[in-house]
């Protein structure tokens, strides 16, 4: 495993992050503190929080209390300066399906106002890159869910951000297509690219984290390098054996869970009075 980074402002933080739906707690009082240059791994059992942790990181969530931060910004207090260090990735991407897939590119370019010149070279770089070259002309409505998460990953990374949030990179994807993205994401954490990354597939966390936060019942309940949390299991194991011991302590009570399906806060910029 790579050498964790240290050093610099931290890109993503949260300060006693929280966020209630009624009476349900689904994220209760989180700090943390992800850095330049490192590959977070962000795991915890479903209806654990994970979800509605990350839509509040990338301004798609209102936090009932506390805050989240991108380099220093404050997505509720100044959202357009955070998303521009932001790209995001959902497990279920929300594409414009009439639209070709370089279409696409150049529309997000627009949202960015990305200057013209050398706009097209860096579409086909992104395009091949991401495998999906040979599909850019056809419309977003054809593409698998594979091909989706591909378009998706060119996209976030046109604007060239310097924080990156994906909410389970690996679905729909072959195992070809995962290794690829692993090592893109890899190399591109060690040019300084940071990212934060919930996952169920922990034998790959396994591999590409240089820390791993578990999260459980909405608090954090572990952090530390994949040594480390191995560290915390009665016996030795696998990342995969130690997180399963870690989340069934206290029983079966019911977990927090994840914001309803449709539920968010304005998006960045709207008026929010």
């Amino acid at each position: 495993m790579r050498a964790r980074r240290v050093g610099g402002q931290e890109l993503i933080e949260t300060r006693q992050l929280s966020r209630s739906f009624g009476a349900l707690e689904a994220v209760r009082g989180m700090d943390l503190k992800v850095e330049p240059g490192e590959l977070f791994c962000f795991l915890g059992p479903n209806g654990a929080g994970k979800t509605t942790t990350i839509k509040m990181i990338v301004g798609l969530l209102r936090p009932t209390s506390g805050q989240a931060l991108v380099g220093g910004h404050d997505l509720q207090r100044e959202p357009l300066a955070a998303r521009r260090l932001l790209g995001y990735v959902p497990d279920r991407p929300l594409l414009y399906e009439k639209l070709t897939g370089r279409e696409l590119m150049r529309f997000v370019a627009g949202l960015y106002r990305m200057p013209q010149r050398g706009l097209d070279d860096a579409i086909d770089e992104l395009l091949e890159r991401f495998e999906i070259a040979a599909a850019a002309d056809r419309l977003v409505e054809t593409y698998s869910q594979g091909m989706r998460q591909k378009i998706s990953f060119a996209v976030t990374f046109l604007h060239q951000p310097q924080v990156v949030v994906v909410d389970e990179p690996w679905v729909g994807l072959d195992p070809r297509s995962m290794r690829r993205l692993r090592e893109e994401l890899q190399r591109r954490t060690r040019e300084g690219l940071t990212v934060f990354m919930s996952t169920h597939t922990l034998s790959l966390a396994e591999q590409v984290a240089d820390r791993i936060g578990i999260i459980h019942r909405g608090r954090l309940r572990h952090l530390g390098s994949v040594a480390e949390i191995k560290a915390l299991a009665r016996h030795p194991g696998s990342l995969e054996d130690v997180f399963l011991s870690l989340t069934q302590e206290g029983g079966q009570e019911e977990s927090p869970g994840e914001a309803p399906e449709g539920v968010q806060g304005p998006m960045p910029g709207e008026d929010r009075r």
